[in-house]
Formats: C-alpha cells, sequence, structure tokens
C-alpha cells in the first residue's frame, strides 16, 4: 500500500463508525461509480442527521471496487485489520465479493448491494438485491407469454454471475417452453461484438439475455442497434441502469428491456422523496439516478438498521438480530429474511433515454 493511502488510513476518527465503501472507480462499472458513491453520501449524511449509529457519526471511506478482486479484498481486509473500518458495504461485481467474503465477513458486518447469482451463505454477509428466481425467471415468463420469446441467446461477461446465471436461464426458459440457443461468454472490458453479433444471427433467435456490465453492456447496445438486429429480436438485461441507457444513446435502445427491484420512473411517495432529496443535495447535473447506485443508498440504510437493532458493532450479535431487521428507503419499508432483502421486482421497456415500467413481476413459488 502506498504511504499517502497508509496515512489517510491511520488519520480516521477512531470516534466515528468507519465504513469501506466499496464502489466501482474503473473498468466497465465505472460508468455508474458517481451514482453509487453521491447515494451512498446522501444516505450516510441523513443517518448522522438522525442521530448517527450507535451515537457516534457514520463516516464513508470510499475503496475503488472496479480494481482486480484479490486488491480490492487485501486493500479492505487491511483496513479491518487495523481496525479502520467496523462494516463494509457497496456496489461491486461478484468476483469481488467472491474475493472479500471470506476474508473479512466474520470480522464486520459486510451488505453487499449488487444484484447477484444466489446462493450466497457466508455468515456475516448480508444482502440487499435481486437473485435470478426473483428476478430473470418471472421476467422470462412474462415475455414468453406477451411477446411469444421461445428462443433465447445468452452474452455475457466471463465471470462467476453471468456463467451461473445463464445456467439458471436455460431452466427458466426450458420451464417456459422455450430453450437457450447459444451462449457466448467475453472478457470484461470488451470493445469488439461482431464475432458475436454474427453468431446471433446466424441462431435466429426471439431475444438476447444480457449478462453484461456496464460500459460492456453500453457498447453492446450500441453495435447491436447498428447490426439492425433490434428490429429482430429483443434485448432483456438484469443489470440495466439509467446510466447505461443514457451512455447507449437513443437509438440504442429499442426492443430493450429491464427487470429490477428500482427504477427512477417508479411512482411512488418514498421515490419522489428520494428524487428531491438527491437534487436538492447534489443539483440538477448530478448523475441520474438508477438502481445501482440506490442499491448503495440503502446498502448504508440496511448496515445502520442491522448494527441499531444489534446495539453492537459485533457481527455475530448483528447477524443473530438481523432477520428482525427492517427499513425505509426509497423502494418503501423492506424486512429481511435469510440475511435476504425481501423485495418487489419490476420490468421495464426502455423508450428512448427512460425506462418505463410496465409491471410488478409475480415471483416464483
Amino acid at each position: 500500500m502506498g504511504a499517502m493511502r497508509r496515512r489517510e488510513w491511520l488519520s480516521l476518527d477512531a470516534a466515528a463508525v468507519n465504513v469501506a465503501l466499496v464502489f466501482p472507480l474503473q473498468g466497465p462499472a465505472g460508468v455508474f461509480g458517481p451514482t453509487c458513491e453521491l447515494c451512498a453520501v446522501l444516505a450516510a449524511e441523513e443517518v448522522n442527521a438522525a442521530g448517527g449509529v450507535l451515537g457516534r457519526e457514520l463516516r464513508l471511506v470510499p475503496v475503488d471496487g472496479g480494481a482486480p478482486p484479490d486488491n480490492v479484498a487485501a486493500e479492505v481486509e487491511a483496513l479491518v485489520h487495523m481496525g479502520a473500518v467496523h462494516g463494509v458495504t457497496g456496489w461491486h461485481i461478484s468476483s469481488v465479493r467472491q474475493a472479500l467474503a471470506p476474508r473479512i465477513a466474520h470480522r464486520v458486518p459486510y451488505v453487499y448491494t449488487a444484484l447477484y447469482e444466489g446462493g450466497e451463505r457466508t455468515e456475516g454477509v448480508f444482502l440487499t438485491s435481486e437473485t435470478p428466481v426473483d428476478q430473470l425467471l418471472p421476467a422470462m415468463r412474462l415475455l414468453s407469454r406477451e411477446r411469444r420469446v421461445r428462443r433465447w441467446y445468452v452474452v455475457g461477461n466471463d465471470y462467476v454471475w453471468p456463467r451461473h446465471s445463464a445456467r439458471a436461464a436455460r431452466r427458466y426458459a426450458l420451464a417456459c417452453g422455450g430453450r437457450v440457443c447459444g451462449e457466448t461468454y467475453l472478457p470484461l472490458g470488451t470493445r469488439d461484438y461482431r464475432e458475436v453479433l454474427r453468431r446471433i444471427e446466424h441462431a435466429e433467435v426471439d431475444a438476447i439475455l444480457m449478462l453484461l456490465v456496464g460500459n460492456d453492456a453500453v457498447r453492446f447496445n450500441r453495435a447491436f442497434a447498428a447490426s439492425g438486429l433490434d428490429a429482430r429480436c429483443l434485448r432483456l438485461s438484469t443489470l440495466m441502469d439509467e446510466n447505461m441507457l443514457l451512455a447507449s444513446g437513443a437509438g440504442a435502445t429499442a426492443g430493450l428491456y429491464s427487470t429490477a427491484g428500482f427504477f427512477a420512473d417508479l411512482v411512488t411517495r418514498e421515490n419522489l422523496d428520494f428524487h428531491g432529496r438527491y437534487a436538492r443535495r447534489f443539483g440538477a447535473e448530478a448523475p441520474p439516478l438508477g438502481s445501482l447506485g440506490e442499491s448503495c443508498y440503502e446498502g448504508v440504510l440496511l448496515l445502520a438498521a442491522l448494527i441499531a437493532r444489534a446495539r453492537t458493532l459485533d457481527v455475530r450479535a448483528i447477524g443473530a438480530s438481523a432477520d428482525a431487521v427492517s427499513y425505509e428507503g426509497p423502494r418503501g419499508l423492506l424486512r429481511m429474511r435469510d440475511r435476504h432483502v425481501r423485495q418487489r421486482i419490476y420490468l421495464a421497456e426502455a423508450e428512448a433515454l427512460d425506462f418505463r415500467v410496465l409491471a410488478e413481476l409475480t415471483a416464483a413459488p
């Protein structure tokens, strides 16, 4: 670690509850990193205005979650080992979570806010976002019924979340009377999509399941539209927020669907209040709100609620009382069960640079 970073850690206020905010500052996910940070800052300020955590100020310690997973894990583990942070939260890809959780989750509470492939059971890890059975299955079921989608093609980045989600998608497609006709996995940071577009064209599919992160999805959207395939088959993404939509451009979003637990377009009292507070704090030129940034707002709220309920920073006590925890955020009142937040999931369709929410999805039994 650099000397400057070490001095920054040592200068942290020992009287505060310091929380490592792990979010992407580089790489494909960097496109929504600014929104993640601002949403977390807003949540921390609101927690502190309400009295803080255990009567102490909550302070965020930024960590670049877009760095290589082992580097991120080593940096956060060092912070925990030095006693510089008392908890961890933020949006980062599953490869980072898998590297980080075994090293810190038994020592401090870790609230993971990204949608993920499901199955995380590490003690001390608490999860706020979507999993395929609640998010992908009902979306595929609705599209198969309403848009007669039968033949799917998966395009994903080559790491754990896309591959495990695609494994689930194969089962879901069969359950909906269809099938996955092809799959392609690409390294993070891919720029050339000509070969995968050729495969899609030859496969004659009805829909693409996009399991691409950030700017990789943006570049794919542009290439897909430029090829003319958007006139022949639709796209469904489980990771597509308003920042990515804006970066894709209005000409690249026709026939694009997204499924998530939050959209900026949701008309609820809680969401409208959230928009107002965000705009007042950061101004009209702030990065657009979206599900990925909002998840970091919730991550801070949930971490504060977990600690408040347990009345201690001890991770075992926090885990023991977690199922009694609830909190109110932009998605209304949410509760935990089995260390996962129970939530409503929606399907939205892109209209140029905005999402229009079509339906609240019905979870599988």
